[in-house]
């Protein structure tokens, strides 16, 4: 099983800390780390790479995600996560410090899966990796991760502004990456 620290709506722990599907279920408070990979294309536009999540995950599946996103369990803070999640989803072995810290998203969604109400309140926190990727060369977590794309900045803030249900992007972390760029 899975647990995870629940956390104030300023991302401070509260103590407690709750199994993954519980949290789930009541809406509480968690934790997440979101590493968005950038990257300028040949004709000077901004792309981020974005993964299929699987078409087994416990939500959102098949759609269009972060580059690499994942919930931060009991005891991990957002940092190592961010780093740990990019190796174990994607292969990529960066360093602390090839992360760039944007800001923090606080996101809320309910919807339900598989039967089952699923109620995901987390505080995020949002980073830039741009290094060179190469992702042909990328080792994918089955799992997770179904297929990966770049998709050009200004394509995904268009499918974020018509709410396209193939793509689970957040208009408020779209619009950090864009500022950080300019």
């Amino acid at each position: 099983m899975e647990y995870f620290d629940i956390r104030n709506i300023d991302g401070s722990l509260t103590g407690k800390v709750k199994e993954r599907k519980k949290v789930h279920e009541d809406g509480d408070i968690h934790g997440t780390s979101h590493v968005w990979i950038v990257r300028k294309n040949d004709q000077g536009k901004y792309e981020l790479l974005l993964q299929k999540r699987s078409a087994m995950k416990d939500a959102y599946p098949g759609c269009y995600d972060i580059s690499s996103a994942g919930h931060l369990p009991a005891g991990e803070d957002f940092l190592p996560s961010a780093i740990r999640e990019l190796e174990e989803e994607l292969g990529i072995r960066a360093k602390e410090n090839e992360l760039t810290f944007l800001g923090i998203h606080e996101g809320y969604s309910e919807d339900v899966f598989y039967g089952r109400p699923f109620r995901n309140h987390e505080i995020s926190h949002v980073y830039i990796y741009d290094k060179n990727v190469d992702i042909t060369e990328l080792n994918l977590q089955k799992e997770e991760v179904e297929s990966v794309k770049w998709m050009e900045l200004d394509f995904c803030f268009e499918m974020s502004r018509n709410k396209n249900p193939n793509y689970c992007l957040f208009m408020d972390e779209l619009e950090m990456i864009e500022k950080y760029l300019k």
